[in-house]
């Protein structure tokens, strides 16, 4: 498979150079488009040249990441670029969909971690490995992924968990500008290099929220506080407080302008990093206050104002050498700065104590200038690196949170880059190890684990041959014999350090090991150890007694007295806090070394890094200068070479990066078998096909297979529901092989897997929401009508209500109305005048002919009223009965009924007229209002003789002629 990736035949190698030229060259005719390329396993064929120009490409149209496969190849801008890592990218970053998608970023691989936290599939911790020369970027690459995920795991619900998220967020990014502060230097290849190695775990609740962090440091290199080499600059923080004190800080920490200082060298050189004001405000956030600040630059100075004390040779071995005459207001000034009597700190650097014998009994022996000077040092190294260790506690308890409060974590590796300068010593020895085991695991994580595991698990596949450092690593840490070992045990050994000897016991001793070297020519102690990135020569000067880090007791005691509070609390006088470096003079314990120290801090860091899903950044430096749009392809090479980034390709391209277990691939995809064309069901029904048995959690082996097989039948459909009609066979991604114990996919297979599932996932959406929707419907209409009949119950009730009340209205009007019926027409009898009775006796004869008219007559005078409503009516009675009723009613004589006429009242005729008998009596005036109708109007007046003024009104329309 390798030979068909890189483009050879089993045929001659005459043949396979002469088609990879071919190849090549038609490859390298299309390097307009090697920018495109967002992946370097598309390049074809994979080798360090292609892969070499691929890169200068795309750094050249300012694309400075590319995916190798597994790994993300990140390269130094060297040059400001604001829009490349602004917070609206973060979060179109976060927001997307598919983020491999997107163009390479480290966002991408910020993302992916995160959502593996949430997707809860094991190991659910994750890490991310920066790793690359010093000045490649990793520091910087470190920090944008600190502020991606304070973006995106800070997003509570309630404004008070958002204030707590945001001041925790606000703490961690702030531990950057302090860590680099008081850890990062100015060297030769780099002007902010991490001179200490650190692990950053973001701690993250159930919720995948930002709670806290914890900082892990490893192997400061404090002898960088007494020692500086050539061209290279101390801690910034010496810097910083030296250009940014105000003029009382300067008097106070005895700091005047323009002041030299023996371990401030370069101090003219200004850089980004010396910004003071940053630091203070960060420190501020941390818990900090300015009080404490103050103290700790106090010490600072007084650190510089050691540095210049400078001392005298003796010309008599019994007498402490002198300080020089321009030394002693160092003296006096380092003394007041750090709290300590002047006589007593000259003295402890000045004479050794020596405890020998039963009796304990001391010595005090005067040093010679040079021992002077490495106790004055290993003072200065010892306040430093306490220092150090309760910042780190400090910022440890300010974004720390309770273990309770976070369930996950996200682990940042940012270490020492790979390190190889004229002088090398112990501090580059370990820095090389440390990355030489990262390289291990690297190796073993994606390459050599990845063959391995193939074989076990029953894949045909043909071995890619890598660059294994495992020597190197035996020759520096082997059992019995190593470097490492051989170097403690010259510690332990009661006698003075030679460098040549410990050059002969190592060559002789590892003789046997490839990656061991030696430079005849060389005037000094070394020897060569051949790492992945290249050889390196180490002096052996001077190696022993770094590794020895010997503090001697008077000097722990002396810290001890110091008056200064921050002194006092780096070096308490509790007797139970003896450490290592405080040995007693009986004790025999061997003294835990800095390299043993730094194997097991490296140990457990490797520990962690294997309990984790790791994540790799390559950092690469176009160039060593620092200067943009600037690409050697030489320095370029090298690092390549050193990483294995080719191999990484050739395993990435060719294989099967992504392996899952059979019973979390069960699990994760057997929605798939949902997708299955069915007779019964459809190839796209939601529902799954009858026959196929469910998946248990404890199900056995024998009963997974099945259903992979069933998942593995989908994938034709799957591939051609995924392909367009312009992609070919070829183009479609390679099968997954189901080895023994788990399922074997490639990156483009996965993306199929999920694509799939998404759907499935999809139609059961819609299916659940189809089902509701009619559920709700059925609900709403059951509802509707439900209302419906009881407003139609309500509005029946309301109608009866209103009918009941209608009624009882129109029973009350009906009953008024005939009372007031009955009361007009008493008070119409009793407006006529009382008539005898003889007259109604003498009716005309003509007009009683019959008894039946006799009688209705009598009716009708027994009711009058009645007859007057008749006789004002313009129908309903015959004229006969009307003039009954009128003719009774105005008791008209017998003898002569035609000699009278009446006149009615119609329509058409204004005003009444009404004729009744000549009144008999007294006449009576009524002034209450008469009920008949037009009784308010005044009559006309009647050309005949029988009219009154209390007459009976009628409506006047005609005369009537009785």
């Amino acid at each position: 498979m390798l030979q068909q990736v890189n483009g050879h035949n089993p045929g001659s190698d005459g043949q396979a150079r002469e088609y990879l030229r071919e190849d090549l060259q038609e490859f390298l005719d299309g390097e307009v488009l090697l920018y495109q390329l967002d992946d370097l396993t598309r390049v074809n064929p994979v080798t360090l040249e292609t892969v070499l120009r691929c890169l200068q490409a795309r750094y050249m149209a300012d694309r400075f990441y590319t995916n190798a496969g597994c790994t993300l190849v990140a390269l130094n801008p060297f040059k400001p670029i604001p829009q490349l890592y602004s917070p609206e990218l973060m979060r179109e970053y976060h927001a997307a969909p598919q983020p491999q998608k997107l163009k390479p970023h480290v966002f991408t691989v910020g993302e992916q971690t995160y959502r593996n936290v949430k997707s809860l599939i094991e190991p659910v911790n994750q890490s991310i490995v920066v790793s690359g020369e010093s000045g490649a970027g990793k520091t910087w690459t470190s920090r944008c992924l600190m502020k991606f995920y304070a973006v995106v795991a800070a997003s509570p619900a309630s404004w008070e968990t958002h204030k707590i998220a945001e001041r925790i967020e606000q703490r961690i990014l702030n531990s950057n500008p302090v860590m680099e502060a008081f850890g990062n230097a100015c060297t030769l290849r780099n002007n902010n290099s991490s001179r200490f190695g650190k692990f950053i775990q973001l701690q993250l609740n159930r919720a995948q929220q930002m709670t806290g962090a914890a900082v892990q440091t490893y192997l400061l290199e404090k002898t960088r506080v007494a020692c500086q080499a050539s061209s290279e600059r101390n801690f910034h923080i010496f810097y910083q407080i030296c250009k940014g004190a105000s003029e009382d800080e300067r008097l106070q920490w005895h700091l005047p302008e323009g002041a030299a200082f023996s371990w401030l060298p370069n101090p003219e050189r200004s850089l980004e990093e010396d910004c003071f004001e940053v630091t203070r405000e960060a420190m501020l956030h941390l818990g900090i206050d300015t009080p404490t600040q103050n103290n700790i630059f106090k010490v600072l100075a007084g650190l510089l104002h050691l540095g210049n004390i400078q001392f005298a040779a003796s010309e008599d071995e019994a007498q402490p050498c002198q300080p020089m005459d321009d030394a002693k207001c160092s003296v006096r000034t380092a003394a007041l700065l750090l709290g300590l009597p002047e006589d007593m700190l000259l003295e402890t650097v000045q004479i050794r104590t020596i405890r020998a014998g039963r009796q304990q009994q001391v010595f005090r022996k005067p040093c010679p200038r040079t021992e002077c000077d490495t106790r004055r040092d290993c003072l200065a190294k010892l306040i430093y690196s306490r220092l150090f260790d309760w910042l780190v506690s400090v910022i440890n308890s300010s974004i720390c949170a309770d273990t309770d409060s976070w369930t996950t974590f996200i682990g940042l590796l940012d270490v020492y880059g790979f390190e190889s300068f004229p002088d090398n010593s112990l501090e580059q020895l370990c820095i090389n190890y440390a990355n030489e085991k990262l390289q291990q695991h690297f190796v073993a994580h994606y390459l050599r684990a990845q063959q391995e595991e193939y074989a076990v698990e029953g894949l045909e596949w043909s071995f890619v041959k890598y660059q294994d450092n495992q020597a190197c690593l035996d020759l520096i840490e082997g059992s019995p014999i190593s470097i490492c070992s051989l170097i403690n045990e010259e510690c332990r050994l009661n006698r003075p350090s030679s460098a040549a000897q410990l050059q002969t016991r190592i060559e002789t001793a590892l003789a046997g090991s490839p990656c061991l070297g030696h430079n005849k020519l060389s005037r000094e102690p070394s020897f060569i150890v051949v790492h992945y990135a290249g050889p390196v020569r180490y002096h052996t000067a001077g190696l022993v007694e770094k590794n020895k880090n010997p503090v001697p007791p008077e000097l722990t005691s002396l810290l001890q007295q110091s008056q200064d509070p921050l002194l006092m609390g780096l070096f308490p006088t509790n007797p139970k806090e003896k450490t290592q470096e405080e040995p007693s003079g009986q004790s025999r314990a061997p003294v835990l070394t800095v390299v043993s120290k730094f194997k097991a801090s490296l140990e457990q860091l490797l520990q962690v890094l294997h309990s984790t899903t790791p994540h790799y950044i390559r950092c690469i430096k176009p160039n060593s200068q620092g200067q943009a749009q600037t690409f050697l392809q030489e320095e370029v090479l090298s690092q390549l070479e050193a990483c294995g980034l080719v191999e990484t390709i050739h395993i990435s391209a060719a294989g099967f990066p992504i392996r899952i277990s059979h019973q979390n691939f069960v699990e994760r995809y057997k929605l798939l078998r949902r997708l299955r064309p069915h007779t019964s069901s459809g190839p796209h029904s939601p529902y799954p096909a009858k026959g196929l048995p469910e998946w248990c959690p404890h199900s056995e082996e024998a009963t997974l297979e099945p259903l992979i097989q069933d998942i593995l039948h989908i994938l034709p459909v799957l591939t051609q529901a995924a392909a367009t009609p312009g992609d070919s066979a070829e183009a479609m991604p390679a099968p997954m092989h189901c080895g023994r114990t788990k399922v074997f996919i490639t990156d483009s297979m996965l993306e199929l897997l999920e694509c799939g599932r998404a759907q499935v996932l999809e139609q059961c959406t819609r299916c659940i929401q189809g089902s509701w929707r009619r559920h709700r419907h059925r609900e709403q209409e059951r509802q509707r009508r439900a209302a419906m009949l009881i407003q139609a119950a309500i509005r029946s009730w309301l109608t009866r209500k209103h009918i009941q009340r209608l009624h009882a209205a129109a029973t009350v009007i009906k009953h008024a109305w005939q009372k007031w019926r009955i009361r007009m027409a008493y008070l119409a009898a009793k407006e006529l005048d009382g008539v005898e009775e003889k007259h109604f006796s003498q009716a005309p004869c003509s007009l009683s002919t019959s008894p039946l008219q006799t009688r209705f007559l009598e009716g009708i005078i027994r009711l009058w009223p009645l007859g007057l409503v008749l006789a004002n009516t313009a129908m309903g009675v015959g004229s006969f009965q009307r003039k009954l009723v009128v003719w009774a009613c105005l008791q008209l004589p017998r003898s002569s009924p035609s000699s009278y006429t009446v006149q009615t009242a119609q329509e058409d005729q204004a005003g009444v007229t009404s004729i009744r008998a000549l009144p008999q009596g007294s006449i009576k005036f009524h002034c209450r209002k008469s009920p008949l109708r037009y009784a308010d109007i005044c009559p006309e007046r009647s050309p005949y003789s029988i009219t009154g003024f209390n007459q009976i009104l009628l409506e006047r329309h005609r005369l009537i002629h009785m």
